[in-house]
């Protein structure tokens, strides 16, 4: 895909990976609307890739609210001229083992993981089908790959995102292909602490390698 010119969106675009992102986007004159619950971490990303003839678009958005997710495309098109390519990277980690990790923390997790994955390729999927070359890029890890213990809820959610992209890439057609990328481990992305196991968290802890694609 020739980037220049295109429009992306990223979620979780506050920092790390997102942020690598999004700064690898721009630097190729990609048009970006960028989306995170952090505000001031968007602003810190916004001021790095601002530059003239750029068009740059920050919004606050949980990916686990399916009503904010499903306003989101008129959102962003009320500003862009249309969507190429949707990034999905947005992610939360839960350390601890099946028994020490509550239902409701289970939940939380997938809700962003795996929902906001499906819920925003399903809202963007007629702007992207709109476009003559257009990409989907989900996120997953190399916890999507193997299981350690300790990583119960986080490594499903991403064996789950990378089944649904790799299925989704299977139903694509000619003007959109669907791709699961796996990174190693991160520092920040956000993680849950157990209360009743010390020092839980989750294993992500190193640097982004990259999607050759975009990189």
């Amino acid at each position: 895909m020739e980037l220049k010119g295109r429009t992306a969106v990223v979620t979780g675009a506050a920092g790390g990976i997102g942020r690598a992102i999004a700064v690898s986007l721009a630097r190729r004159g990609c048009h970006l609307a960028l989306a995170d619950i952090n505000d001031a971490g968007l602003a810190e990303t916004l001021a790095l890739i601002a530059k003239p003839g750029l068009r740059v678009t920050h919004h606050h958005l949980d990916v686990a609210d399916r009503d904010a997710v499903a306003a989101f495309p008129e959102i962003v098109q009320a500003t862009h001229l249309g969507v190429d390519l949707l990034i999905n990277n947005a992610g939360v980690a839960l350390g601890g083992t099946f028994e020490q990790v509550s239902e409701e923390d289970f939940e939380w997790l997938f809700e962003i993981n795996f929902w906001g994955v499906v819920r925003l390729t399903r809202a963007f999927l007629p702007a992207l089908r709109a476009s003559d070359d257009a990409c989907i890029v989900n996120l997953s890890s190399i916890y999507g790959n193997i299981a350690p213990p300790g990583q119960t809820a986080y490594s499903a959610s991403k064996f789950a995102v990378r089944g649904f992209s790799n299925a989704l890439r299977h139903e694509g057609d000619v003007t959109l292909t669907a791709n699961t990328a796996l990174y190693s481990s991160t520092k920040n992305r956000v993680s849950r602490k157990i209360s009743d196991l010390a020092g839980a968290k989750a294993s992500l802890v190193g640097l982004f390698n990259g999607y050759t694609q975009l990189m």
